[in-house]
């Protein structure tokens, strides 16, 4: 029998999902909990420094995080991350819409309980 207070590394989106959006040159990467639960262990991970890193590669000049515990959720806004943005861009999605993946991607480690708990709102 499997532990559920034991901690392994998954993938971002075992225990949490996303959704992306954007305004020019500037995206915005929200991230939900599935348990509500996680939020602690995922803030002291999703450092925008981190979070800062895994965009590198698309140009982010910064990105700031406002927590929303109540929700529980984070919202992540990137800067320079678009290339110009929809109308400045060739990149196939300058909206930015499924930019959320890449941040979804990302190891965390947390509790076996919180994977694919089901609704961001299960406290058990």
């Amino acid at each position: 029998m499997t532990n559920p207070n034991e901690w392994v590394t998954v993938p971002l989106h075992s225990v949490a999902h996303g959704r992306a959006g954007d305004k020019g040159n500037r995206l915005n990467v929200s991230i939900v909990p599935y348990n509500a639960l996680a939020f602690d262990a995922l803030a002291t991970q999703l450092t925008p420094e981190k979070v800062l890193s895994l965009y590198s590669h698309r140009g982010a000049a910064s990105v700031r995080r406002y927590d929303l515990p109540l929700l529980p959720a984070f919202n992540f806004v990137m800067d320079d991350v678009l290339e110009g943005g929809v109308n400045g861009s060739l990149n196939l999605d300058g909206h930015g819409k499924s930019n959320s993946f890449i941040l979804l991607a990302m190891p965390v480690k947390v509790k076996k309980a919180w994977i694919n708990a089901g609704h961001v709102f299960d406290s058990e």
